[in-house]
């Protein structure tokens, strides 16, 4: 299991765009993929789970993998949402 904790610094936090982006992204790993914020955990591949969490900004949120491209997806995602401030 790879887990990676980030703050999230887009001024929307991660509304339904970026959210269906991180959502269609976590679909093209074959890895179980979690996203918990407040200890509240939703499958990253679920947009209704995303969504659920109401993500703002400045929320800290640990994406957690476990499967054989454990490693790959959890940077790549993680990479995604540091993108999302830009």
């Amino acid at each position: 299991m790879v887990e990676k904790t980030i703050q999230v610094q887009a001024e929307s936090g991660l509304h339904a765009r970026p959210a269906s982006l991180l959502v269609r992204e976590a679909g093209q790993f074959q890895s179980q993929l979690t996203l918990t914020k407040n200890g509240k955990s939703v499958d990253l591949k679920s947009i209704l789970g995303v969504m659920s969490l109401a993500v703002s900004k400045g929320d800290e949120v640990t994406i957690r993998a476990e499967g054989v491209d454990e490693a790959e997806a959890v940077e790549r995602l993680a990479a995604m949402c540091e993108q999302f401030a830009e």
